[in-house]
């Protein structure tokens, strides 16, 4: 269900490919809230996207991981292969 979520907001956005969603990561990681100018320095190393759809995907990731904490989703049932 969550990753049904996931993919429906995000898709409702514009396309984000693998690579794009890494580099988005990355740059998360390296441009902090505190960075003057993050959203625009974050759509630089994602390359392709706007400060606007950088703060978007970033606005739908943290309302994903609020709703997953939250227990709205069940937790997955792996099956063991052992």
């Amino acid at each position: 269900m969550a990753s049904n979520s996931i993919s429906t907001s995000r898709s409702s956005n514009s396309s984000w490919t693998a690579k794009q969603d890494k580099q988005f990561e990355v740059a998360l990681a390296t441009f902090d809230k505190d960075t003057p100018d993050r959203w625009q320095n974050v759509a630089r190393a994602v390359g392709g996207k706007s400060a606007e759809e950088v703060k978007r995907h970033y606005e739908l990731l943290i309302r994903d991981v609020n709703d997953i904490e939250s227990g709205r989703y069940p937790q997955p049932r792996y099956r063991n292969t052992n």
